[in-house]
């Protein structure tokens, strides 16, 4: 007999440092409302995320009607990886007017290897593309 599929109630979607779930804002409003065991949400998160300790996590959560829930792990985002990779704690000012840094094309395309499953690109190159067009919008130049 096929099993009787949950009914979604809706979606929660959050950025939490990896490994650092808690019941604090803005974890423990958004899914409480929801009804949803917050510690459990945490406690399953942070080990989930345990190797990503400390970097921003995108995570989509599926709440059911039967207050059961269900969570995707995205991988951080291109910014984060950008930043990281030009040692920044932030993107220009004025990104187009004021470049603050640069990476090179291998750090690029390292970063859109690590991307490549969130990135809308049918290949490696087309991956590449995105990630320098994020870093320009940040106003770090990609260097070749």
């Amino acid at each position: 007999m096929a099993e009787k599929k949950k009914e979604i109630a809706g979606f929660v979607k959050l950025q939490i440092k990896g490994g650092q779930a808690n019941p604090a804002p803005p974890v423990g409003p958004a899914l409480g409302q929801r009804g949803i065991n917050i510690m459990e949400f945490c406690k399953a998160f942070n080990d989930k995320t345990k190797t990503l300790a400390g970097k921003p996590v995108p995570v989509k959560i599926t709440v059911y009607k039967d207050k059961k829930f269900d969570f995707e792990i995205k991988s951080p985002p291109a910014s984060f990886f950008i930043k990281e990779a030009a040692k920044l704690k932030g993107g220009s000012k004025e990104p187009g007017r004021n470049i603050v840094a640069s990476i090179s094309l291998k750090q690029a395309k390292e970063i859109a290897e690590k991307k490549m499953k969130d990135l809308n690109a049918h290949d490696i190159d087309e991956a590449v593309k995105i990630i320098s067009g994020s870093a320009r919008s940040m106003g770090i130049e990609v260097k070749d």
